[in-house]
């Protein structure tokens, strides 16, 4: 297969300061030099043209912190961890082709984002797009995910009861159908608008949270839940009602939290208080991406055979990119928000 020729430059949002938002800050650089332009490929690395990239909160939030954003990530930086592409180079030892297609996920405080033409990927974050699965929806897979598998599949068996706090954005939709292709019972949370998005991902009961208390209507259950799967994390009281409604050493896992005092208050009383005293009742842990070659794979297995189907609120051309941003932080996106670097669909 005949290997893509290389440009000197490339185009990539970035930003070097970031004294107010993200997306008010970053700029489109047309002559950004490649990744490889100062090193060459390390063992398992691979050189990438970014044909998508979907958005993740961490993009922005790591850029938006003071300290982080200042002293952790080098500059100028191009945001962005998830991607779908075209391999170009490959170091040695390396498990993808020139010219393979591939998916997967960077780390976060990288210099060269997927907001850029070209990235490096890792060994373990970069796999090959099973056949039939485009490019826009195999960017969604990076973060949103990986992190529902993880949470999901080592923790659930088929025949469980999963109940998911937030069900219609970008890691509700992968957990309903990721708990449904595992063979469990599913609860979601949603606004109304948004329940017949949950019902056609297959959750067999979907909780309007503004017309509803959630934690009431679940303590009235009469069969009990085997995990929860909260990706909200604000309503401090779903948590602290769980005995109600979940059996004994029932995992509640969250993936995501909008930092407060209140909640590192609320934290404390989980994790240092004993149970005895009032302390946490059920085993509580955060969900995080873990960069897992495997993982992956058999993610894109369940995608390859519709038993999960990304969910894209919009796709963006790659001038938008700071208003792509924009609607990302009204949390209202039904799905991932996709961005197409590349003018091509596989």
């Amino acid at each position: 297969m005949e290997c893509e020729k290389l440009p000197d430059t490339m185009k990539a949002w970035q930003w070097s300061t970031c004294s107010t938002t993200l997306e008010k800050v970053i700029r489109l650089n047309d002559a950004t030099p490649l990744p490889t332009a100062k090193r060459a490929l390390a063992s398992g690395e691979s050189l990438i043209h970014v044909h998508a990239a979907a958005l993740n909160p961490v993009d922005y939030k790591l850029a938006e912190l003071p300290v982080v954003g200042r002293m952790a990530i080098p500059k100028p930086a191009t945001p962005g961890l998830d991607f779908a592409g075209k391999v170009v180079e490959v170091g040695p030892d390396c498990d993808v082709k020139a010219g393979q297609m591939v998916f997967g996920k960077l780390e976060p405080k990288q210099q060269f984002g997927t907001l850029g033409e070209y990235i490096i990927g890792s060994k373990a974050g970069t796999v090959p797009l099973p056949s039939g699965i485009s490019t826009e929806e195999a960017a969604t897979l990076g973060v949103c995910g990986l992190v529902t598998y993880q949470c999901l599949a080592p923790n659930v068996k088929a025949g469980d009861r999963v109940f998911i706090n937030g069900g219609s954005g970008g890691t509700g939709t992968f957990a309903i159908q990721i708990a449904k292709a595992l063979g469990c019972f599913v609860t979601a949370t949603c606004s109304g608008s948004n329940v017949q998005l949950c019902k056609s991902l297959g959750a067999d009961e979907v909780i309007d949270y503004r017309a509803n208390d959630v934690a009431t209507v679940l303590a009235q259950t009469e069969k009990k839940y085997d995990m929860v799967l909260d990706n909200i994390g604000s309503n401090f009281e779903i948590y602290w009602r769980s005995p109600s409604f979940t059996l004994p050493g029932a995992k509640y896992v969250q993936i995501g939290a909008q930092p407060s005092l209140s909640f590192v208050y609320d934290l404390a009383f989980r994790f240092v208080v004993p149970t005895a005293l009032g302390g946490g009742q059920r085993p509580f842990s955060f969900g995080m991406a873990a960069t897992n070659f495997e993982d992956f794979t058999k993610l894109g297995e369940l995608v390859a055979e519709a038993k999960v189907k990304p969910v894209i609120d919009e796709v963006f051309a790659f001038d938008d990119a700071p208003r792509a941003y924009k609607k990302l932080k009204t949390s209202r996106a039904k799905g991932k928000i996709v961005v197409r670097v590349a003018n091509s669909k596989r």
